[in-house]
């Protein structure tokens, strides 16, 4: 690309955050947070391509837009595992019982299977294996530090509300300036058409846990509205690359990928690999899918 390639396209990128902007808040003052309800990190944020690098043009997740989030009475403090993420690392510790707070939601599409238990049965496992049609993926699990989200996964998985599903998004740095696989949407269609795939949930909300770890390659995270707290779901995403840390923190983190990076690293190398949707871009509705889809067959814990 040449120079004056280069600065039309920054110069076009910084006019789609801007424009954005503009409509974000306009919608903040004419809408209720029932109809903000895409729940995937980079929809409502305009992501502006830097020569040399990239950064978020928006606030990806405001933590105070919410002044009354699910409550959950979990005493486990942040953590994380040994791995992709830089060091140094905070060391899990937990004291006393937890227990979980999920609270039913019936603003956004959703399946409905039930409530998971508000004691966690998931204390003892370490591991969580993803397995895909196109490979399968370990998770070493932060049980210690987010024992809800990770009992609301396990919770889904034995529903097999995650069976055959479709992951609805995924996005390299060339199409959006992050790189991630976003999965947990029963009513997505992945076809980078459908304007509410990322909106589907389980039917529930719960709080936030272990939300001070940046979102580096490897971690596995809870999505949510980006304008909102509290809001986890049935959501969750892989970061695909150290550059995803410049998102800092704030979303509840649940393990770091110890097997299979291979494997999501190879679903898509560029935008040549995706379905682009130019809203997804802009948040204004529907995903960037993987042209060649990527389904969950089955999610295991140990």
């Amino acid at each position: 690309m040449s120079g004056d390639d280069r600065q039309n396209e920054e110069d076009r990128q910084s006019e789609l955050a801007r424009a954005h902007k503009e409509r974000q808040a306009k919608r903040a003052s004419e809408q209720t947070g029932k109809s903000r309800r895409n729940t995937f990190i980079g929809a409502g944020v305009a992501v502006v391509l830097v020569a040399g690098g990239i950064f978020a043009a928006t606030t990806l997740v405001g933590k105070n837009a919410d002044p009354d989030p699910v409550a959950a009475e979990s005493s486990a403090s942040p953590t994380a595992s040994t791995g992709i993420l830089p060091d140094p690392s905070p060391t899990p510790t937990r004291t006393g019982p937890v227990t979980c707070s999920y609270k039913r939601d019936t603003s956004v599409p959703n399946k409905f299977v039930g409530l998971p238990p508000r004691k966690p049965t998931v204390m003892k496992y370490k591991k969580m294996t993803i397995v895909l049609n196109r490979g399968t993926v370990t998770v070493d699990l932060m049980t210690d530090a987010a024992p809800c989200a990770i009992n609301s996964i396990n919770f889904l998985a034995k529903k097999k509300f995650y069976t055959n599903m479709k992951c609805h998004r995924l996005v390299t740095p060339d199409v959006s300036g992050v790189h991630m696989l976003q999965c947990g949407d029963p009513q997505a269609k992945a076809d980078g058409k459908n304007p509410t795939d990322g909106q589907g949930t389980a039917g529930y909300v719960y709080a936030d846990e272990n939300i001070d770890i940046p979102l580096g390659q490897g971690v596995v995270f809870m999505t949510q509205p980006g304008d909102a707290a509290g809001q986890n779901n049935s959501q969750f995403a892989f970061s695909l690359s150290p550059e995803n840390q410049q998102i800092g923190s704030g979303y509840s983190v649940i393990g770091m990928v110890s097997e299979g990076m291979d494997t999501l690293l190879g679903l898509a190398s560029s935008g040549k690999d995706l379905i682009i949707n130019d809203s997804d871009i802009t948040g204004d509705g529907g995903t960037t899918a993987p042209k060649n889809p990527v389904i969950i067959k089955r999610i295991i814990f140990s």
